[in-house]
């Protein structure tokens, strides 16, 4: 009897003894045959990093570049950094080749030190080139991507053994085209001169053959982006037809309407400095580092700033649509998500925004409010309230539900898709409003042109026919019907203002003013 109690004891205590964490070794480094030192592991500790703790455990705590070819590869890449949009500083480049040129005086210690400063630094940057410097998650609330985790010291130390140094970091960074067309683009701003040119200010619109003192200021900005070329003894106070053609050219790059109208929204175009725009192509190479490094097979991609929707499928763009996106205080998040439901004639819960800020002061105004959007009101039994009957001091003990149709303000179909956020893509009974230039007019959701014909595209597969008819004759009913959508297609809800097309600069306006904030972190 005593041993039996003496083995649950012993069971008792290894059950709750604590479990220890598994640590992922890095493979071991082949060292070179050039001078190795033994690191003391203060120095190691000293950086605080549990990476490069870990890199040189598979070193057995001994310096690794011993190797010239090695060292200086390290070295020239941190030091042109700045071409891919990062920042020298960040890397203590100065300090590190000022060890390099003194690298046959350094004693052990120093030695010791020069190496763990090297793999620190080429770690973080490395990881910096892969998912980004900062964290998302951490600056904004309403952004939710997929984690990109990152083993640093496996990548690392694999292809330092094979001697791929050379090749490593141009593999981890994004292959996406737009990654490459940013990268493109701080090619090409850093091509323009410093830019000197004074503020254009004009209290009204400019039209072709107007005379204005601001045309002189307007047409040095335009030869300077290159919009307006030829002679520049043209840059009289007159909107002449040469420049009313380059300022078209400007505002499609822009993405403003290119009416040759010189308004508010070109004039703050115009008014951007060459520093501004690098600031802003560096905010978008930052922001692409954060996004999935390679897409699914079937996608939707939505750029926010640009009010644009394309479907991809086998790298093939099928559709393009413009959408409506989130207002600035109302704003559409960034999200990755994979599209699950199509719901043809949806009904419309009112959101606790909207009856905060728009159905609430209107309902104190005039009772009838809601029933004249054909709008219904229940209370928590689900029993329907009269609007004369409805409480005003407490208006979120109610439902508000508006009934399926055309006039819906989702209109006559929704997309579905798993998200913390309440929103998906729909259709509007504000279908005029795809006509404007300036889309950021929505509660959140994003707002879809030509939903129907978008819905058949996605619900036709190899073993699914959906006909316009049989689309046509579901929304005929008015019955709120909900279709699964077979094929998998993934949701990329993103935002980016920068790009290159044919060796032009492209940018859209920053609807959510993030890039210049997103700038002062990245450099502070």
């Amino acid at each position: 009897m005593n041993k039996l109690y003496f083995c649950l004891l012993l069971l008792a205590i290894t059950s709750c003894k604590k479990e220890e964490p598994v640590t992922k070794k890095a493979p071991s480094i082949i060292l070179s045959d050039e001078r190795k030192v033994l690191i003391d592991t203060a120095v190691i500790n000293s950086f605080k990093n549990e990476n490069v703790k870990l890199f040189y455990l598979s070193s057995e705590n001994k310096t690794v570049w011993g190797n010239l070819k090695k060292r200086k590869f390290v070295l020239n890449q941190l030091k042109k950094s700045e071409k891919l949009g990062l920042n020298p500083d960040d890397y203590h480049v100065p300090k590190l080749i000022q060890y390099e040129k003194n690298i046959s005086g350094l004693n052990d210690k120093q030695l010791a030190h020069y190496d763990v400063m090297l793999t620190y630094n080429f770690e973080k940057y490395l990881t910096h080139l892969y998912k980004g410097k900062l964290n998302p998650k951490l600056l904004y609330r309403d952004w939710a991507l997929e984690e990109k985790s990152f083993d640093v010291n496996t990548v690392l130390i694999k292809d330092f053994n094979q001697n791929h140094l050379d090749s490593l970091v141009e593999k981890i960074q994004p292959k996406t085209l737009t990654y490459k067309q940013l990268l493109k683009s701080l090619q090409l701003i850093d091509q323009f001169p410093d830019d000197n040119i004074k503020k254009i200010e004009s209290a009204e619109k400019i039209t072709l053959n107007d005379t204005n003192p601001a045309l002189i200021n307007i047409k040095k900005r335009l030869f300077y982006w290159k919009d307006l070329t030829g002679r520049k003894d043209s840059l009289t106070k007159i909107y002449d037809t040469k420049t009313f053609e380059s300022i078209k050219r400007f505002q499609k790059r822009h993405g403003l309407a290119a009416d040759g109208v010189i308004g508010a929204g070109t004039l703050n175009a115009l008014n951007f400095t060459k520093k501004q725009r690098k600031q802003q192509i560096i905010a978008n190479l930052e922001r692409w580092r954060w996004y999935a490094n390679d897409f699914s097979k079937n996608y939707f991609i939505i750029n926010i700033p640009n009010y644009s929707l394309n479907v991809v499928e086998n790298n093939d763009t099928t559709v393009v649509r413009n959408v409506v996106v989130g207002t600035y205080k109302r704003r559409t998040p960034i999200l990755t998500s994979r599209l699950k439901t199509v719901v043809f004639n949806p009904t419309w819960t009112v959101p606790p925004t909207i009856l905060r800020e728009d159905v609430v002061p209107a309902m104190l105004r005039n009772r009838n409010y809601l029933s004249r959007k054909n709008i219904t009101i229940y209370n928590s039994a689900g029993d329907i309230v009269d609007p004369f009957e409805w409480n005003p001091k407490k208006p979120h003990s109610y439902r508000y539900v508006q009934s399926p149709g055309y006039n819906n303000s989702l209109g006559l179909m929704k997309i579905l898709f798993p998200n913390n956020y309440s929103v998906y893509l729909h259709d509007t009974n504000h279908r005029d409003y795809f006509g404007r230039h300036n889309r950021s007019l929505s509660s959140g959701c994003v707002r879809v042109e030509n939903p129907l014909e978008l819905a058949q595209h996605i619900l036709n597969d190899s073993l699914n026919n959906w006909p316009k008819r049989k689309i046509d004759s579901i929304i005929t009913t008015k019955k709120t019907t909900n279709i699964k959508i077979a094929k998998k297609y993934k949701l990329y809800q993103w935002y980016w203002t920068a790009w290159s097309e044919k060796n032009k600069l492209i940018f859209r306006n920053d609807i959510y003013n993030l890039d210049a904030d997103l700038y002062s972190k990245l450099r502070n």
